[in-house]
This record gives C-alpha cells, sequence and structure tokens, in this order.
C-alpha cells in the first residue's frame, strides 16, 4: 500500500474529485478486510455478517457520503471503524427487532440462533454503554471505537487520534474497566 498514493487519493476525496473514491478503495481493501476479520472474529459475528460483507457495506456507506472529507490515513480508517460500527449495530437491531416479532417468521429452536441472539443484545448494550462514556469521555469512547469496532491496534488508535501510544494504553484500560462496570450493571 503505497502511503504518498493514499494520501493523494484522501485529497482529492475531500475536494470532491470524481471516482477518487473508487480509486482508493483498492489500495486500502486489504486493510479494511484486516481491520473487519478481527472484528467478525472478536465478537462471533460470522452468523450474521461475514468479512467481505462487512467491508462492501462500509463502502457503501462511505461512498454514500455527500463529501467525503479526509485528514489523512489514520483519520480514514477511523472514519472506516465508525462506519463499521454502524454497519455492525444496524445488523443487530435488525436481528432482535426479527427476534420480537419482526418481518421474519419463527425461528427454529437452535443454540447458534440464541447465541446469535445474545451477541446482538449485548452489542447494543455496549453501544448504550459507549453512547454514556462519550458523554463522560468523548477521547476513551473514541478508544473503544477504534480498537473493538475497527480492530485498530494500539499504535493505530494512537495515530488516528493525534494522542501518544502510552495515552492510547492508558485510555484503553480505563474505557474497559468502565465499560466493564457499565455493562454488569445492565446484566446484573
Amino acid at each position: 500500500m503505497s502511503a504518498p498514493a493514499i494520501t493523494d487519493l484522501l485529497r482529492a476525496c475531500g475536494e470532491g474529485e470524481a471516482g477518487a473514491f473508487d480509486r482508493l478503495v483498492p489500495l486500502v481493501y486489504g486493510e479494511l478486510r484486516r481491520i473487519a476479520r478481527q472484528h467478525v472474529r472478536r465478537t462471533g459475528g460470522a452468523r450474521s455478517l461475514d468479512t467481505t460483507g462487512l467491508v462492501h457495506e462500509t463502502y457503501l456507506k462511505m461512498a454514500g457520503a455527500a463529501q467525503l472529507r479526509v485528514e489523512d490515513r489514520g483519520h480514514f480508517f477511523a472514519l472506516s471503524a465508525c462506519a463499521m460500527k454502524q454497519v455492525i449495530l444496524s445488523r443487530a437491531r435488525a436481528r432482535c427487532a426479527a427476534k420480537r416479532g419482526g418481518a421474519r417468521g419463527a425461528l427454529p429452536l437452535d443454540e447458534s440462533h440464541a447465541v446469535a441472539d445474545a451477541q446482538a443484545e449485548w452489542l447494543l448494550d455496549l453501544d448504550r454503554a459507549l453512547d454514556a462514556l462519550h458523554a463522560r469521555d468523548a477521547r476513551l469512547a473514541r478508544i473503544v471505537e477504534l480498537r473493538f469496532f475497527g480492530g485498530m491496534s494500539e499504535e493505530e488508535t494512537a495515530d488516528a487520534l493525534g494522542i501518544s501510544l502510552r495515552t492510547a494504553q492508558r485510555g484503553w484500560m480505563r474505557a474497559r474497566a468502565w465499560l466493564q462496570a457499565a455493562l454488569a450493571e445492565t446484566t446484573g
């Protein structure tokens, strides 16, 4: 992946150049797949969304934006992580709605469906807890979004947020502790 080529295309996207985003995607596709693969593996989401599906839905969401204003490579992947989060949560909401009698017919009693339903509910609980964390400390919430939903490493997170590695590490530890307590209250 050529960093100058990516930077040039990101600049062109910000200036509204036609086709710039479509030329950018092949250069970042492998990295987007890596991030998506980590997320699918971490959340067990393969039942409802696979790596390729997550990347493609993220592409559609980002390509549909009126004008993508991106500062640099780290900012692009941070925006991608946010788009992935939105896709994942949308799927979780749809799964929970279907479970409560949405458009889908009765599901067979199957352990894998119960696990997927529980995972969808947990993701929605996590999203609510993240909203509460965002109200307290927006940077900690962004660290969680980038690390958990975006699958970014500590170094990539620090780069995307323009903070030191140590600050990102401390933020990750604080955010996880806060979220664990918030989720324990929800389920306890």
